[in-house]
């Protein structure tokens, strides 16, 4: 249930992290230009950021509710060491609930620069929302802040539990660039959509250039991260490193597997780069990393879920690094957007596939830290309730998501249907 539901709700955090500030972008380019196309684009851009957030506040909740009903020891015992975080939270999420009405209700109510101010607000208060949550999550990867006494958390220092861990950073950093790629090419996927219609006038260029350079100067960058996230886990984690490639026994040199499974303590099929391990996760060429031997059996996460998540991760990050690359050089030298239909094609696809790395990349970081929701401290079998009824609760779950996305999905589409003013019209065909 947890799973699914953060599933539901993770696209829409990439929106309330990522999406105001091209909104914003787009008003700055109207302030700067006088074009009316960017102030129509922010507009209209506007009523689907609120439409999200409604619906973020939906799943949110229900989320919010899990944490109580399915995880009572958990709660119960660090409520007071991470409860900080989720009260911070709350206060980011009323600023943006307030600014986000001001904004989009203020087009002619404010004027030009004093509305362009007001979603400044919106735009932190997505960014710091979010910053907490993760700061929680980081404090599981790396719990900090306490002591454990007869069973309790004793000596709670909250702020040293949520910034003062070693998995802050890199998660933060990471989900932030995520929240990017994932907005920029889902938003570019719909305006290339248009272009393989046949309907690509200035408004649909200039939402795509907006939307997919975003996306394009952040994929190289995840890259770079991604690599730092793996160094901070093979240090603090290092069995869920060696889950992720699927490494037996703690090796110097260790090698690096493309693809294949794990079997029987080793990859299958899977095509084997000697040294490349250690060289990533140490930066040395025969770097000792551990193996999944170096804890009992049942202190390893699932291997294969884990590895399998990961490199799905990866492969996709890699093919839209290469992708934006191409699109940069194309920008650069050219001074214009690609013309290949082929293209367009590649990037509607790139929308669904950044919404199943972001997922994996989950599952990477939650799966990897199993049999632990507080690692090395509380196993997940202490913290889960033991209330009968859940595949009720589940199928209710699921009925809920299903009648909200159809919900979603007409509302969207409600709002791509509205013409343009008569005035964009002209310049958007121009």
């Amino acid at each position: 249930m947890q799973a699914l539901s953060l599933t539901v709700h993770l696209p829409l955090i990439c929106f309330g992290i990522a999406f105001p500030s091209l909104v914003l972008f787009a008003e700055w380019r109207y302030l700067r230009t006088g074009d009316e196309v960017y102030r129509t684009l922010a507009q209209r851009w506007s009523k689907v950021m609120l439409t999200l957030f409604a619906v973020g506040v939906v799943t949110g909740t229900i989320l919010s509710f899990e944490f109580g009903i399915l995880w009572p020891n958990f709660v119960g015992t660090f409520g007071s060491v991470f409860g900080l975080g989720f009260a911070l939270e709350g206060f980011s999420f009323f600023v943006e609930a307030i600014f986000i009405a001001i904004y989009v209700y203020g087009w002619d109510r404010l004027k030009p620069r004093a509305h362009l101010m007001s979603g400044v607000p919106v735009v932190i208060a997505g960014i710091t929302g979010s910053t907490f949550v993760i700061a929680v999550n980081a404090w599981m990867n790396h719990p900090r802040g306490f002591r454990m006494s007869h069973g309790k958390a004793i000596d709670v220092h909250p702020w040293t539990a949520l910034f003062g861990n070693s998995f802050l950073w890199q998660e933060l950093v990471h989900m932030y660039l995520a929240a990017y790629i994932v907005v920029g090419f889902l938003v570019a996927g719909w305006y290339a959509v248009c272009f393989l219609r046949g309907r690509f006038g200035r408004y649909e260029r200039a939402a795509f250039a907006i939307s997919l350079a975003v996306a394009a100067l952040v994929s190289p960058v995840e890259v770079v991260v991604g690599d730092w996230a793996a160094r901070v886990v093979a240090v603090n984690q290092p069995v869920k490193l060696a889950a992720m490639e699927g490494l037996a026994h703690t090796t110097r040199g260790a090698p690096e597997h493309l693809l294949g499974f794990y079997e029987d303590g080793r990859v299958k099929y899977g095509i084997a780069i000697p040294h490349m391990l250690s060289l990533l996760a140490d930066h040395s060429w025969n770097g000792e990393i551990k193996g999944l031997d170096s804890v009992p059996a049942n202190d390893r996460p699932p291997v294969n879920v884990e590895r399998f998540s990961f490199q799905t991760m990866v492969g996709i990050g890699t093919l839209f690094a290469l992708l934006a690359v191409g699109y940069i050089f194309v920008r650069l030298r050219l001074h214009r957007l690609p013309r290949s239909r082929w293209f367009y094609r590649a990037i509607v696809l790139t929308g669904p596939l950044a919404l199943v790395a972001a997922v994996a990349g989950w599952i990477t970081t939650e799966v990897g830290r199993q049999p632990w929701v507080v690692y090395d401290v509380m196993r997940t079998s202490q913290a889960v309730t033991g209330a009968k009824g859940i595949p009720i609760g589940y199928g209710t779950l699921v009925l809920v998501y299903i009648a909200l996305a159809a919900a979603v999905a007409w509302v969207l589409r409600r709002l791509a249907l509205i013409p343009l003013p008569e005035s964009v019209r002209e310049l958007a065909n121009a």
